[in-house]
């Protein structure tokens, strides 16, 4: 069988009309702001929160992934389509992707094989903005402050205290640390400064907790920038920059419809990271979508310990959602690394290993159950998986009583998740899943980071550096204590260690600082060294890309 790549199924699928899309949602063309053809802007005024209440919504998450990820997305999408092929409305809400990882080793997030959205380049590129207009708006704000420090009515704002950086969505390791403002005094004040990715923007984290355009604004201006000579703490309302932010947003803060490569509606909208941010896409998008469609199909990046523990804690508690079901992404790939296979091993069969790495699926399987929610595993299939592997993980994850079910999306689209769809459609009707959130905001600070790594995690202890105990000293006197707790911590291991595979036990983290994101309404305790701007490996998939005269790209992932 000839084997084709993403992009070459992308490109030899006929698309339908958007308008058409949308009547599957009951949408007016005329309620439609169309990006071309194939995509288009929805407005807020069809979110309906009463129907939103009553429709499903299904999370899926993962254990804790290889580099190469273990395709949520792709399952995602599959489950949706397999969810419609069984009779049930269906629509996937999704994050958008960054160029970063588009151009660097991880690829697109468009889906895979079968089971992708489209128009796939599109999605992947520029699609319709959004990632721009948050990049200027956090540069707007950038540009003000540093106007200010010059200003002859400024703030008096002490530019050593400055918190705020600028951003750019590509993988660019130069821009991490630099000096802006040489050239003298008609070029500003010289000072120390960054860019972070634009998926690490606290803007990325605001449009993605906006509850509507006048919380956009406001969480806008509750931007922490920094302090005064005198102490005081400086907001990005001190600087009259919340309207031009928004401005900048206006059309931002509308989800985006396009569709499955079976021609079902697919919603995409916002797109942080989920090892330096929470991860997962608007609630505007989530609530959209469960006001037009019964069943909604969502995720949240990296491992569950990541993605799935932000979702439930940080966006589900803001906003009132609460899934019906988690589907947890294992691969057979993935378990054998966490058994410990070398890593020009993990493709090569190996019951053994497998048997070893069910320990970090377990962990994740109990995680959720902590938050009263029931999940489903889905074995995401691989060419190289055994029968012997595969019936190893179901059996095993029958006797914790959790079904687990081979995904196979990526080859089949639909016609390989009916199995899947199925098991979330009975766990769903069977309300076995009752969402409750693992700590009360209100909670003192230091007991939500710490509820996070005992129970999440399964830490031991946690320690903070004196940077963090400076910080918590920071944040009481702010009066920031009643926020939620966003993590930072590698996605490669519960832990904060890398090299920590499968469900490490007897361990300490350590906090090294935590930041503030008072318009997101969270705080990020930083665990490691966490990086907001990654860097190109030394050969970056935009080397295999190319594009011909008549602009039909190839080696798009």
């Amino acid at each position: 069988m000839e084997y084709k790549t993403d992009i070459d199924i992308a490109q030899n699928t006929t698309l339908i009309h958007i308008k058409e899309i949308a009547s599957k949602l009951k949408i007016q063309e005329d309620d439609l702001e169309m990006y071309g053809k194939f995509k288009a802007k929805l407005p807020l005024d069809l979110i309906d929160e009463e129907k939103a209440a009553q429709n499903n919504l299904i999370l899926v998450t993962a254990i804790t992934p290889t580099p190469a990820g273990e395709g949520k997305t792709t399952v995602s999408i599959g489950l949706t389509e397999g969810l419609n092929k069984i009779g049930e409305q269906a629509t996937v809400v999704l994050r958008e992707p960054s160029l970063g990882p588009v151009f660097g080793i991880k690829g697109g997030a468009a889906g895979g094989g079968y089971s992708q959205v489209v128009p796939m380049e599109d999605i992947n590129l520029h699609f319709t903005g959004d990632f721009n207009a948050v990049e200027k708006a956090n540069n707007l704000l950038s540009a003000l402050v540093d106007n200010n420090l010059q200003a002859p009515e400024n703030l008096n704002l002490d530019p050593r205290t400055i918190f705020w950086k600028r951003v750019i969505d590509m993988n660019d390791r130069s821009l991490r640390s630099i000096t802006i403002g040489l050239g003298g005094t008609a070029n500003g004040v010289p000072r120390e400064d960054g860019f972070n990715i634009t998926p690490a923007s606290e803007v990325m984290a605001i449009l993605c907790m906006a509850s509507g355009f006048d919380d956009l604004k406001k969480r806008l201006g509750d931007i922490f920038i920094g302090f005064t000579y005198d102490k005081k703490p400086v907001f990005a309302r001190d600087l009259k920059a919340e309207n031009a932010m928004a401005i900048l947003l206006k059309d931002a803060i509308k989800p985006n419809l396009v569709q499955t490569l079976e021609k079902n509606p697919a919603i995409i909208h916002g797109g942080p990271f989920a090892n330096i941010a929470q991860g997962t896409n608007t609630i505007l998008a989530t609530k959209m979508g469960l006001s037009l469609a019964k069943y909604v199909v969502t995720e949240a990046g990296f491992g569950a310990d990541l993605g799935a523990e932000k979702f439930l804690n940080i966006k589900c508690a803001a906003s009132g959602l609460s899934p019906k079901a988690v589907v947890l992404v294992a691969t057979i790939r993935a378990l054998r690394h966490h058994g410990g296979a070398k890593k020009d091993a993990v493709n090569e069969p190996n019951p053994e290993m497998v048997a070893k790495g069910m320990a970090n699926l377990e962990k994740h399987i109990e995680n959720i159950r902590k938050f009263n929610i029931q999940p489903v595993v889905a074995i995401n299939s691989f060419t190289n998986d055994t029968q012997e592997e595969v019936d190893l993980v179901i059996k095993a994850c029958k006797a914790l009583d959790v079904e687990a079910v081979v995904s196979n999306g990526w080859a089949k689209g639909g016609e390989g998740t009916r199995e899947l769809a199925s098991a979330v459609k009975k766990v769903v009707e069977s309300a076995q899943s009752s969402f409750t959130p693992l700590y009360d905001w209100k909670s003192p600070v230091k007991e939500k980071i710490e509820k996070i790594a005992r129970e999440i995690y399964g830490a031991t202890s946690v320690s903070y550096d004196k940077k963090a105990q400076l910080n918590l000293r920071r944040i009481e006197r702010l009066g920031f204590n009643d926020f939620a707790i966003c993590m930072a911590k590698t996605q490669k291991s519960f832990s904060d260690d890398d090299s920590l595979i499968g469900r490490p036990e007897n361990f300490e983290v350590t906090v090294r600082e935590i930041e503030i994101a008072a318009g997101a309404g969270f705080l990020i305790p930083i665990l490691g060294k966490m990086m907001r701007m990654p860097g190109l490996p030394a050969h970056p998939a935009s080397e295999k890309m190319s594009i011909d005269s008549n602009g039909v790209i190839s080696g798009l992932s």
